[in-house]
């Protein structure tokens, strides 16, 4: 597990390495990729401060042999080193096996559907700026496809947050999954707690579904998808490490001594 979040820091940093520039409402500005400004109509527009831009010009400019089809329900994009599925309303895209959180979705616009810039850069191999003089996103290939999640993920991690995600929070929302197991991962990095996902999960007296069985039930597909989000940096839960239902316990030791940082479905999520 250690690895796992070393690994996960390291491409953390990747991905913030440039930043992208909040360009103001809907716009037809155009993309720069590797060093060449594309000549076909793009969208970009800002959603709660994160700059989207039309995905596919970006996509064939970085990979020439790519080719997009259509297949249940979604768009599916494959070239040397890529196979990326992307459908618009979606919370994630699928790239090489591996989910990518969106938080406000996959969107279309102007008949043209858009990503997040900097979710884009992550799954092409790329980093994102923006270049302010030209008013345009700035995409550089590193070269490096994105790894695999068959490498990338440990199956044991997946495994285990999949099921901890599934017993505390398998009926509420996509987002509310994932901050469960953003509370597992914060644990294992913080120094307070064990330092892996089992240490975690079975700490006496943290866990319920530890200690009745009912950690042992099959987690749903969104439970694992969830974990696999948590895995590649998802976080809709900040900072917290621990989470209570204020309906079932109104006085928790959370609620009295921590910060409130998000209530998420039936859970707050203290820090």
């Amino acid at each position: 597990m250690q690895k796992r979040v070393s690994c996960l820091m390291t491409a953390l940093v990747l991905f913030v390495t440039m930043s992208v520039h909040a360009a103001a409402a809907e716009s037809s500005h155009n993309i720069v990729v590797n060093g060449q400004e594309l000549t076909t109509t793009t969208v970009t527009k800002v959603i709660n401060q994160n700059t989207y831009v039309s995905y596919w010009p970006v996509v064939s400019a970085m990979f020439p042999d790519a080719t997009i089809s259509w297949e249940n329900g979604q768009s599916v994009v494959r070239a040397n080193g890529l196979t990326m599925c992307v459908q618009v309303g979606a919370k994630y895209i699928v790239v090489n096996g591996r989910y990518l959180y969106v938080p406000n979705g996959v969107q279309l616009v102007s008949e043209s559907v858009l990503l997040p810039a900097q979710v884009l850069a992550k799954a092409l191999g790329a980093i994102v700026g923006w270049d302010g003089v030209r008013e345009c996103a700035v995409f550089q290939s590193s070269g490096t496809p994105l790894a695999s999640g068959d490498s990338y993920y440990y199956s044991d991690s997946v495994y285990w947050l999949s099921r901890i995600i599934y017993a505390e929070s398998g009926n509420q929302p996509l987002e509310g999954k994932i901050a469960v197991g953003n509370v597992i991962l914060n644990r294992v990095a913080d120094s307070r707690f064990p330092n892996t996902i089992t240490g975690v999960i079975f700490q006496p007296g943290q866990f319920t579904p530890a200690q009745s069985g009912s950690l042992n039930r099959t987690p749903n597909t969104e439970s694992v998808i969830a974990a696999k989000l948590c895995l590649d940096g998802a976080n809709t839960a900040g900072n917290s490490l621990y989470f209570v239902n204020p309906s079932v316990s109104p006085n928790s030791w959370a609620s009295r001594n921590c910060t409130c940082v998000a209530t998420i479905g039936a859970h707050a999520f203290f820090a």
